[in-house]
């Protein structure tokens, strides 16, 4: 029986104590291994870079996909050679986007849009995200303004409107020959030069002279397409009714083919002051015989050239004119034309109108209570037109001396005006 050591008696305090404190256990050899503290160390660094991308990524797909600030669709102009901070800040300052420039600048970035945002004039949607913002500049997607050259305006006219709009930028070195641009509405980014727009014209016109030239009436005494468009500027200017151009231009083809002056208004206008186009006044009865290479009352055929760019409906309806006997026509007090085959049709038409027209005077002036006679004032220039007396057309009957009697004649009040 083995016996127990005695009992020492401790107080309660000591007896709480330990009597001998256990050592800390060793370290392994693997913990302490230099590769595994690496191995940690880098394990921990991949965490934190994990959950900092992640919240990075939130934030960002956040910033690029909210609505902006836009209240309603706005157009801005980028200008040229702008960096990606001066497009921040124009982009800030015109409302589209309303987050710091550096975050537009990271965003360019991580959306690889570094070397794609092109220059030019915009139109960014209401509420358009960052996203939609940095795409509509990489598209390249401008606006593009509506610009309508109206037909029957000659070079000059043309060029002066070019000019007079702000949106292209440069000028005209030299005035287009005349009927080589077609008259059309095109589409233009703000920014464009006035050469660039010539130029577009002036293809437009190739092409499509080149296609109505290959559909042509072969019967047509016409011999090339400059002869088309003299002849469909002459057209044009004759008429602004659809309905009414080709047989508009079967009157002329048909004086053309019996060797009949064309005696159109318009060509001694052009005449007169070229590529201004507008006479301002009423022809004169000496200008109707003044000598001219435009003035279709004295030259026979036609003129040496357009007397105004022709639209795509004129040099169709001049290509393949109606199939008519008609060599006269005159206003009908209407806003068109009566056309006929004979000079005593067309002097009758004449007539009908003068009476409508001075049936008209009558019913809206009033005559003056004490009328003054009427004073001769010798060496005045005539500005009636009506008066002269032309030469007599070929194969009809000679006209009386109190009007003028050309295909195209004009007796509305003023007696002839620029269209």
């Amino acid at each position: 029986m083995s016996e127990r050591p005695p009992i020492s008696p401790r107080s309660p305090r000591a007896a709480l104590e330990p009597e001998q404190v256990p050592p800390p256990p060793k370290r392994s050899d693997r913990a302490r291994n230099p590769f595994v503290i690496v191995g940690n160390a880098i394990f921990t660094i991949l965490i934190i870079l994990m959950i900092g991308a992640g919240a990075t990524y939130y934030y960002g797909k956040q910033t690029l996909e909210s609505p902006g600030p836009l209240q309603e669709d706005k157009i801005v102009n980028i200008p040229a050679r702008a960096g990606k901070r001066d497009i921040a800040d124009v982009l800030s300052r015109e409302g589209v986007i309303n987050v710091n420039p550096w975050v537009f600048i990271g965003s360019v970035f991580a959306l690889k849009a570094s070397s794609d945002l092109k220059p030019g004039e915009y139109s960014f949607q209401k509420n358009a995200s960052l996203r939609d913002v940095i795409a509509t500049i990489v598209d390249g997607k401008v606006v593009q303004h509506a610009i309508t050259i109206p037909e029957g305006l000659t070079s000059e006219q043309i060029v002066t409107r070019l000019s007079d709009n702000d949106i292209f930028t440069g000028s005209v070195r030299e005035i287009p020959r005349e009927g080589t641009l077609l008259p059309e509405t095109y589409k233009f980014p703000r920014g464009t030069t006035r050469d660039q727009v010539i130029q577009r014209l002036q293809q437009a016109q190739k092409r499509v002279l080149a296609e109505i030239w290959e559909r042509r009436n072969i019967d047509s005494p016409l011999k090339s397409p400059d002869q088309l468009v003299t002849l469909a500027s002459i057209v044009e200017k004759e008429t602004g009714r659809a309905d009414e151009r080709s047989r508009v231009a079967a009157v002329f083809v048909n004086r053309l083919r019996q060797r009949m002056k064309l005696q159109s208004d318009p060509t001694i206008i052009y005449g007169l002051v070229g590529g201004k186009g507008t006479l301002g006044r009423p022809i004169k009865r000496s200008e109707i015989t003044q000598p001219s290479p435009y003035n279709t009352y004295v030259i026979d055929g036609l003129p040496p050239g357009p007397i105004a760019n022709p639209g795509r409906a004129s040099l169709e309806a001049t290509a393949n004119p109606a199939r008519t006997r008609d060599l006269f026509f005159v206003a009908d007090g209407t806003g068109g034309h009566a056309f006929t085959e004979t000079y005593d049709q067309h002097a009758k038409n004449v007539a009908k109108l003068r009476a409508s027209e001075k049936q008209i005077q009558n019913d809206t002036v009033e005559p003056a209570d004490d009328p003054a006679p009427a004073a001769a004032v010798p060496g005045a220039a005539d500005t009636n037109p009506t008066a002269a007396t032309p030469p007599k057309p070929t194969n009809q009957k000679k006209p009386p001396r109190s009007g003028r009697q050309g295909a195209a004649q004009q007796t509305t009040s003023p007696p002839v005006v620029q269209r």
